[in-house]
């Protein structure tokens, strides 16, 4: 069984057991309830709303890290003007631990 969850904007195919990277949920240990977009068993799938509604996936945060750093400058010609940027995203590994239908 998987399922496909909606976080930070994104979907993630996930399986129990499954360790993810998403972006910062909460804290280390925190048991989180993620929205189900799709559950599929076997033949059987769910994915309207009020099949979904009884669906449940749970995750529990494993650690915080920091994503890969991300540089950025702008330059215009002829008028001296440069800006350095930088960026390093938060993520959360969080980790899959039940799955059901409900």
């Amino acid at each position: 069984m998987y399922a496909v969850i909606a976080t930070g904007g994104k979907q993630y195919r996930v399986e129990e057991g499954q360790q993810v990277d998403v972006e910062r949920l909460g804290a280390v240990d925190d048991v989180v309830d993620l929205p189900a977009v799709l559950l599929v068993d076997g033949s059987t799938v769910l994915s309207t709303k009020s099949e979904l509604a009884k669906a449940t996936v749970k995750a529990r945060v494993v650690a915080d890290k920091l994503g890969p750093k991300i540089d950025g400058f702008v330059y215009k010609n002829k008028s001296n003007n440069r800006r350095r940027w930088g960026h390093r995203q938060k993520l959360a590994t969080i980790e899959i631990t039940e799955i059901k239908k409900g």
